[in-house]
């Protein structure tokens, strides 16, 4: 079997033109007519990781009709999604750092501060905009290295090349702002089981608390929800792990 794999880079990032008013709606809507001026045909499947989450929470929402099936990986969640019991969503945000606490509190409460707060000099910016070592798990830390070895060989375009305002600063506006849907209250997309949804998480990550993802696999019983010990947020460059997701996505789905 052979896979096409087609990745683009959200408004604001490389080459995209920035979207001050993106949302998971707008993002949703974005890869539907990416797909239908590419031709990939009436459905198609979708992979979300890290903070690619919000388009295909978006994505299943708004789109569902359009789907052959859906891997989300290490998804960012947004703590004050209403699905989440007010105790586990503190839970899961008080362990972030101090300063991640700030940064999201800004991110959603004051969305307009928030290139302000993470380029100003008084107090501490988010870890994760600053890719700071103490949020990378043991497994991260492995992985990290071997990551940069492959890189070298790649033309890679600098993801941030128009400033970091409407690329990882919108991001967290969007992923961590006020959401017009809950993903919790998604319906299932395949209710005759003709495609699947499935959620990758590891249980050392550090960015995204593994407690809300078990949650939300809970609530939404349809999820095929893959739990790995040990791994962090880096899971998807692991030994064997992008094939592992393609496998379950694509050729598990086909034979069952």
């Amino acid at each position: 079997m052979k896979v096409y794999i087609l990745s683009f880079d959200r408004p604001g990032y490389g080459e995209s033109d920035p979207d001050p008013k993106r949302t998971p709606k707008s993002l949703a809507l974005d890869i539907e007519e990416l797909a239908d001026q590419l031709g990939l045909g009436t459905k198609f499947y979708v992979i979300g990781y890290s903070m690619g989450g919000q388009a295909i929470w978006g994505v299943l929402k708004y789109i569902p009709h359009r789907l052959a099936g859906v891997a989300l990986i290490a998804p960012v969640i947004n703590y004050w999604w209403p699905g989440f019991p007010a105790n586990l969503s503190s839970e899961g945000y008080y362990l972030q750092p101090p300063q991640d606490q700030w940064a999201l509190r800004v991110a959603h409460h004051a969305p307009w501060l928030t290139y302000w707060w993470n380029t100003q000099k008084w107090f501490p910016a988010s870890s994760v905009a600053a890719r700071a070592p103490h949020i990378m798990s043991r497994q991260d830390m492995e992985i990290i290295p071997r990551m940069i070895g492959r890189r070298k060989d790649v033309p890679r375009v600098n993801a941030r090349l128009q400033g970091e305002a409407e690329s990882i600063h919108r991001d967290m506006m969007v992923g961590f702002g006020s959401w017009e849907f809950d993903p919790m209250e998604i319906e299932n997309p395949f209710p005759n089981k003709e495609g699947s949804v499935h959620l990758w998480q590891g249980d050392e990550d550090r960015l995204v608390p593994v407690l809300l993802q078990r949650h939300i696999a809970q609530k939404l019983p349809w999820i095929e929800y893959h739990e790995l010990p040990g791994a962090g947020h880096l899971l998807p460059y692991a030994d064997g792990m992008s094939e592992a997701i393609l496998k379950a996505l694509i050729v598990d789905q086909k034979q069952s």
